[in-house]
């Protein structure tokens, strides 16, 4: 069976234990793990693949949260497990994915005997909400024009972009007209080239 750091944080016992109830699990590229609404079952620790967390405002619009990849543990759903409440995002696999599924039974007992994983628990749902605190003061305090250029540029090195219009805007939580809006005034000012699902930087300078 595939490996997950987290295991390493439990004693032989516990960690034959927990194996016998998990589920290795495939999802192909596509798939929706699971949707706003929905009541958290158990724990998927990620071991290859990418998925992305996503919400979805009233306004229509949706904004990336995150994505999980090999050896990441799916923050919202440490967060239903601890509540008992449900998710208020959806999961959709980028990249056929495998995952370890534990069980709301037996990450309760993990949670309860072992301090090791309950920290180790802890220490993923805290590094996530940083991120999201990150997140919020993007979206918060920062203009459209000034993080949709450093989002370019972060993505620049390694050639054109390939993503659409739409894709765009759920990353950086606004809408399709927005984000072309600010990509033909990038494009009128030469400083990218766009083509249909394809965007170039060619003069685009990192602010200070």
């Amino acid at each position: 069976m595939a490996d997950h750091s987290i295991l390493d944080t439990l004693n032989s016992s516990l960690r034959k234990e927990m194996l016998e109830g998990v589920r290795a699990m495939r999802f192909p590229a596509g798939q929706i793990l699971f949707s706003a609404g929905q009541g958290c079952q158990g724990l998927p620790l990620v071991i290859g693949g990418r998925i992305k967390v996503q919400m979805t405002g009233v306004s229509g619009h949706s904004i990336v949260l995150y994505r999980l990849e090999a050896d990441d543990i799916c923050t919202l759903s440490i967060g239903c497990l601890m509540t008992g409440r449900a998710y208020k995002a959806e999961a959709v696999v980028e990249e056929e994915a495998q995952a370890l599924m534990i069980p709301r039974s037996v990450f309760e007992r993990l949670m309860d005997q072992s301090v090791g994983f309950r920290l180790g628990i802890m220490e993923s749902y805290g590094r996530r909400l940083d991120d999201l605190m990150l997140l919020v003061e993007e979206v918060a305090f920062r203009r459209m024009d000034q993080r949709l250029e450093e989002w370019l540029l972060v993505r620049a090195a390694r050639g054109p972009v390939i993503i659409t219009h739409q894709e765009l805007a759920v990353e950086l939580g606004t809408a399709r007209e927005v984000v072309s809006r600010l990509l033909k005034e990038l494009e009128r000012r030469n400083m990218v080239r766009l083509a249909r699902g394809k965007i170039e930087v060619t003069n685009l300078l990192e602010r200070p």
